[in-house]
């Protein structure tokens, strides 16, 4: 099956969940699955190189039928035709050379799958599932921006600065973000290179509740202020390098990021925070965005 050279076209970025586009392939992948490949769609599916945000569900109408999407990845052709889904993906993100795709995973193959190409298709995103999703993503970057804040005076070096001018614990200590429906959790390394960066960990076990209700109240702050969010999108490409922006009171917070956000700080009622140390001394923390 011959398979797309140009890249899937995405429109979450800005807020899209429905869609119109034509199928143009029905590829079946590695694990047996089977999927749809359009020209254009506002699914989200899952980042392979930082999987945080999961992929979209929903349903795809074509041919008078409802097809059921269970899940959403990201493929890649290469120029030779190599066909790598997921972390299978042996190249770079965005790799000029390749192709970068959006697969729709459904539940069921209808029939013979090629017969719906160059059907047109109507997308429908679950859109309870990407507000919930939404909404713990725009929370998790509120929570690292809070988080840099509350803690820069743990900082007796000069190190690299978030978008407001604060030492950025989020981007020099985070080893891993992963969201749900409910919520966020990132994990922090506060090891012997975040202290030899000149971060000071003393004592910070006994001040984690302090620290827990300075961010809590930070974010409730903001929250008031029912600030903008938006998605700088340079092309419409699946693999272009978009950057989230929010008007905080102290300025533009920005940082890249290729997921699916609020419009307005508004939509949250509150932010719940919970700060832990690991047997191994690693900051947790998990975030509960309530929505209005």
């Amino acid at each position: 099956m011959a398979l797309p050279t140009t890249s899937t076209e995405v429109t979450f970025p800005a807020g899209a969940g429905t869609g119109t586009a034509p199928i143009l392939a029905a590829p079946v992948l590695p694990d047996g699955r089977t999927a749809l490949v359009v020209a254009r769609t506002p699914f989200h599916p899952l980042d392979h190189t930082w999987p945080d945000q999961p992929a979209d569900t929903g349903v795809i109408r074509v041919a008078g039928a409802e097809l059921a999407v269970v899940d959403c990845v990201t493929g890649a052709v290469g120029p030779d035709g190599e066909f790598a889904v997921g972390e299978a993906i042996p190249v770079r993100r965005g790799d000029e050379d390749w192709s970068w795709l959006v697969l729709h995973v459904l539940a069921q193959a209808p029939g013979d799958p090629d017969d719906l190409v160059g059907a047109s298709a109507e997308l429908i995103v679950d859109a309870e599932r990407r507000a919930a999703l939404s909404a713990a993503h725009t929370s998790c970057h509120l929570l690292a921006f809070a988080l840099n804040a509350v803690l820069a005076p743990r900082w007796r070096k000069e190190v690299r600065t978030d978008s407001l001018g604060r030492p950025d614990f989020d981007n020099l200590a985070i080893t891993s973000s992963r969201m749900d429906v409910g919520g966020s959790r990132d994990d922090y390394r506060i090891g012997k290179s975040l202290r030899k960066k000149g971060f000071t960990a003393d004592g910070l076990a006994q001040d984690l509740p302090g620290v827990r209700d300075e961010v809590e109240a930070l974010l409730g702050q903001w929250l008031k202020t029912d600030a903008e969010v938006r998605i700088e999108v340079p092309g419409p490409a699946l693999t272009a390098r978009r950057v989230w922006h929010c008007g905080l009171p102290d300025g533009d917070a920005h940082i890249p990021c290729g997921g699916s956000h609020l419009g307005r700080l508004g939509e949250l009622r509150a932010l719940a925070i919970e700060l832990t140390l690991d047997e191994d001394g690693a900051l947790v923390a998990l975030t509960r965005p309530e929505r209005v």
